[in-house]
């Protein structure tokens, strides 16, 4: 029996022969550091990869909490209780709701003694999350909640040297950065992004990554945390996890796309029509017609439902969109876009967080997340007045934005900010054979990588289809170091 046919019948009936171990993990960031030692014995065997989670990490870019890329390992992120048995219909509930909590009207708060007061916090959930770090490397982007850090940071821990990824030219956050840690009297560095150095040093850390995740930034915390390990540096400060209790206002561009994501099937040759494929808002757009609205609030453009069944050889996209009632209940009960895109930051985290847990497990780093300090995430969402979580307009974080203007006044990325930058294109010219040729290994697991690869070829100038790719690159030498008869079969065996 071939792989990928035995991956479909062990999803449908279950693994065959011995149990494996069921293991959970505490993985979520206010839990404090996630341990992943009971992983390592959890790989090698075919019955061990769940097929669901693979279709979730393409469509999605990460696999639905509380799965991981092992049918055995469930992880415990936020909103899923460590005490419950994840294995056996778990339970999902977000208690950070906007609705969820009545808090104090902005007339009878001076704004001088707020930004004092999470000024405070800040620099006592630094200290206790770096607690016993010796050389601690800060990921300063030149946003709001790195600059917010590096400001707590320049008081309660000076040894901080400050890092900040140059991603691509559409910004540029250098020059503010620099000028921002030197301004604090704070060490700064600096580190380009070249596609090839980060893929090679991904490819590295993949036999000592615990699990598999499939973030758009996933290369770009490899390349920087294998400088800051090769600096001498101990641990990561990752600025992560404000947006749920601070609240993400979706902007009209979110909002468009939201109305246009519609599950429809459209035929796979529409994209390949000169006018449409070398378009990018073209091609970003008929995806989005193919996803589940609430899924569009996900980052990234990924493989539709109709190629994840192509690429692994039957129909599993659908499994893995159900995974989604598992949060039904809690999304039901948004009551706004705002409130919708809290559970989605929510199921979002073991893909945000899941990058620097991982990555840093394979170098023996540290990670820490003051901002999932439990004393600072229950005063902002209980103290703090609506109008300083979300002002005028939609415009978040006004509070982080008033301590940041106390000492800088309006910086560039503070204003105004995208999304995180990696050079996807650069990648896919860079490295195309590499993953082809590891797509022909894996073909056993994957068997319509190879072929999707052929017919996508010449369009990876193109972002849309460049995020694909970034995707079977992450993926296919995970499942490769971790399945040795992938190999064996797939060069012995007949293709799907």
């Amino acid at each position: 029996m071939r792989s990928h046919d035995y991956l479909a019948q062990t999803q449908r009936d279950g693994p065959t022969g011995t149990a494996p171990q069921r293991i959970q993990i505490n993985a979520s960031p206010h839990a404090g550091e996630a341990d992943f030692s009971a992983v390592h014995g959890v790989s090698g065997q075919v019955e061990n990869l769940d097929p669901v989670s693979i279709a979730d990490l393409l469509r999605n870019a990460f696999v639905y909490p509380p799965h991981s890329i092992f049918r055995n390992v469930k992880l415990a992120t936020t909103g899923f209780s460590p005490q419950q048995n994840l294995h056996d219909e778990p339970a999902f509930h977000f208690e950070r709701q906007s609705a969820a909590v009545t808090r104090p009207s902005a007339d009878v708060v001076d704004d001088e003694q707020l930004i004092d007061t999470y000024h405070r916090l800040l620099g006592q959930a630094v200290v206790r999350s770096t607690a016993g770090m010796r050389s601690p490397y800060l990921l300063q982007s030149g946003g709001k909640d790195s600059t917010s850090l590096a400001i707590a940071m320049s008081e309660v821990a000076r040894h901080t040297t400050c890092i900040t990824y140059l991603g691509g030219q559409e910004e540029n956050e250098v020059d503010s950065a620099r000028r921002i840690a030197q301004k604090l009297g704070l060490r700064h560095e600096s580190l380009t992004c070249e596609p090839g150095r980060a893929y090679d040093r991904y490819l590295a850390l993949v036999p000592r990554m615990p699990l598999l995740t499939g973030d758009f930034a996933l290369l770009s915390y490899c390349d920087l945390a294998t400088d800051i390990a090769q600096g001498g540096g101990d641990g990561i400060i990752d600025g992560l996890g404000s947006d749920p209790y601070f609240g993400v206002p979706p902007n009209g561009k979110q909002k468009l796309l939201g109305s246009l994501a519609r599950r429809v099937r459209l035929p796979a040759a529409l994209l390949r029509m000169p006018v449409l494929r070398d378009s990018f808002r073209m091609s970003y757009v008929l995806g989005t017609l193919q996803m589940d609205p609430f899924e569009r609030f996900y980052p990234g453009s990924r493989f539709t439902d109709a190629e994840v069944d192509q690429l692994l050889g039957h129909p599993l996209s659908w499994l893995s969109r159900q995974r989604l009632e598992t949060f039904r209940a809690d999304i039901d009960a948004a009551s706004t876009p705002e409130a919708q895109r809290r559970i989605s930051a929510t199921i979002l985290e073991p893909a945000l967080f899941a990058k620097g847990m991982y990555v840093a497990s394979a170098l023996d780093l540290r990670v820490v997340y003051p901002y999932c300090d439990g004393p600072l995430c229950d005063w902002v969402f209980r103290e703090v007045p609506d109008e300083q979580l979300i002002g005028p307009g939609g415009v978040n974080k006004v509070l982080v934005r008033k301590h940041i203007a106390r000492r800088f006044g309006t910086l560039p990325y503070v204003a105004a900010k995208g999304s995180f930058r990696f050079d996807i294109c650069g990648l896919a010219r860079e490295r195309f054979d590499q993953v082809w040729t590891m797509a022909g290994q894996t073909r056993a697991l994957v068997p319509g990588a190879p072929a999707w690869l052929e017919r996508y070829r010449h369009q990876f100038d193109n972002k849309y289809f460049a995020s694909k790719f970034y995707l079977l690159a992450i993926l296919l030498p995970w499942l490769l170091h971790r399945f040795d008869g992938a190999r064996a079969e797939a060069d012995g065996g007949d293709s799907a």
